[in-house]
């Protein structure tokens, strides 16, 4: 089972930028589709991004496509989401895991990293 930490998140005005990490532990992590996922304070966690597991391949949600770059470093276990021109409503805990299609594959979810985006 991969165990996951993600890092990364703070507070940026509007139209700043983060870059978010998220460590996977075991060996398995590059045979694994990877995602990215946020939920914001009253609202159900929602797909952001994902990312194929030789990183050949990425996709987004609407709402980001753009203005998000979902990346991987099989090498050292890493998934990366580097957020640019970010609007108050990109504001919410994100998390990543592993994925089919849009959905995560598991209940197994890291600590998440807050992103708070003032106006």
């Amino acid at each position: 089972q991969v165990q996951l930490v993600e890092s990364g998140g703070g507070l940026v005005q509007a139209g700043g930028s983060l870059r978010l990490s998220c460590a996977a532990s075991g060996r398995t992590f590059s045979n694994y589709i990877m995602g990215w996922f946020r939920q914001a304070p009253g609202k159900d966690r929602e797909f952001v991004a994902g990312i194929s597991s030789d990183g050949g391949s990425t996709y987004y949600a609407d709402s980001v496509k753009g203005r998000f770059t979902i990346s991987r470093d099989n090498a050292k276990n890493t998934v990366y989401l580097q957020m640019y021109s970010l609007k108050p409503e990109d504001t919410a805990i994100y998390y990543c895991a592993p994925t089919s299609g849009r959905r995560a594959i598991s209940n197994n979810w890291g600590q998440g990293t807050q992103v708070t985006v003032s106006s």
